[in-house]
């Protein structure tokens, strides 16, 4: 039996063989029923997903757990997946579930927890594939952009967002990690496969452009393209000062105008997503060090890697009076900082799961137990629970999503039950 920890760190489900909570008990009926589409009506269907359903529901010892397992673990695949050959190659679209519209950054996180299966399912393979290939196309329809349509000529119902979208997009508001997950996606799927079959000429344009679009946005002149307005009552819905934002001091970070909540930022250097930020371009080079031979570019992606890491390092690492040095969640360059958290991924909380940092690092463990500690002013307590909040979520309000990056993110069992 595997260790509760070791299950729920896992970014996959998949990989588990066993799932067993003996302290938990629940008064639950004999009998649940399945909540999925019949068969027919689901949008793709994984032998290998089917499998691992049947595999781990018979190690579960809680029937109401199993129940949801069952009804969870599939559902990207049941309701959210449009797939299908485009000119010859494999395209898939990911419906972020209550829109009907594919976010890059919801899109690669829908199917992360397949991920382990798609060496030995290739209809799985696939699907990855042609996520890989929409994304693609959407960075070179719009960079700076967050959602998208499936339909490239569909005209956005935001009509009043300026400046005016471009036919198949969505929403445009610039948030940092819409492109690195674009990179962690096919990163993974090149790690797993071994196949770099996907780094075509679209993939190359693709890869360049958002390197390109990140410099950009380090607004060394003091200048951007970017701009975002919406007619709207909520001051989060958009950047101050005619949707620029507030003034930074460049100092090498990347501006983000939005969090991955798709809030506006307070101060542009959103921290996490710059984390995030070194971590893909660093993914980048060794893609086109070892399997593209393209030192030149590979070189231009480790530099701009470490400038970003050098300005976190000296800008972002914060003295916190009772915690020592964690880091701040936004900054602006010239010494103004937030310290809190927003329950969406990247977050501070979400260093470890993503990988930016192992969950003994000192920096990553002062700046966790801050997170969760009174001081954090998103940190919510009440009579029948506690947890993450967000600006996006209300001063009273948990968002789910934070406790759970909690649990994966936790070395000790007790929190993590």
């Amino acid at each position: 039996m595997i260790k509760r920890r070791d299950f729920i760190k896992n970014a996959s489900i998949a990989t588990a063989g066993v799932f067993i909570f003996p302290q938990m008990s629940f008064s639950v009926p004999d009998e649940f029923v399945s909540n999925r589409p019949a068969e027919s009506k689901r949008n793709f269907v994984s032998k290998s997903v089917e499998k691992t359903i049947n595999k781990i529901k018979t190690t579960i010892k809680d029937k109401e757990l199993a129940w949801m397992f069952e009804n969870c673990y599939p559902n990207t695949l049941d309701t959210t997946i449009d797939f299908e050959i485009i000119d010859g190659k494999p395209d898939t679209f990911v419906i972020t579930g209550d829109i009907d519209a594919m976010w890059l950054r919801d899109s690669t996180a829908q199917v992360w927890p397949y991920m382990p299966s798609i060496k030995k399912d290739k209809d799985l393979k696939q699907l990855v594939q042609g996520l890989v290939n929409r994304q693609v196309k959407c960075v070179l329809l719009d960079p700076y952009a967050n959602a998208f349509y499936k339909d490239m000529s569909r005209i956005s119902h935001w009509d009043s967002d300026r400046p005016k979208l471009k036919p198949g997009v969505h929403e445009r508001k610039w948030e940092i990690d819409s492109l690195c997950y674009v990179i962690r996606l096919a990163n993974e799927y090149y790690q797993i496969t071994g196949d770099k079959s996907l780094f075509d000429e679209n993939w190359d344009k693709a890869m360049r452009l958002i390197v390109k679009t990140f410099k950009t946005e380090q607004r060394k002149n003091g200048e951007s393209p970017y701009y975002f307005l919406r007619q709207t009552t909520a001051m989060i819905d958009a950047p101050t000062f005619g949707g620029k934002g507030r003034p930074i001091k460049p100092v090498g970070l990347i501006c983000s105008m939005f969090r991955p909540s798709d809030d506006a930022s307070l101060f542009p250097f959103l921290i996490p997503s710059n984390l995030f930020a070194v971590q893909s371009l660093r993914q980048l080079a060794e893609i086109y060090s070892k399997e593209l031979n393209d030192s030149t570019f590979a070189n231009e992606c480790t530099k701009l890697a470490d400038e970003v890491e050098y300005a976190i390092k000296k800008y972002a690492i914060i003295n916190h009076l009772q915690f020592g040095d964690v880091y701040a969640y936004e900054v602006d360059g010239f010494g103004n900082k937030i310290f809190m958290d927003d329950a969406n991924v990247p977050s501070l909380m979400s260093l470890a799961y993503i990988g930016v940092h192992q969950t003994g690092d000192k920096i990553y463990s002062r700046t966790r137990k801050f997170l969760l500690s009174d001081n954090n002013p998103y940190y919510l307590k009440g009579k029948a629970a506690e947890g993450q909040a967000s600006p996006h979520s209300g001063k009273e309000r948990i968002w789910p999503m934070g406790i759970i990056l909690r649990a994966m993110t936790s070395t000790d069992d007790h929190e993590i039950i």
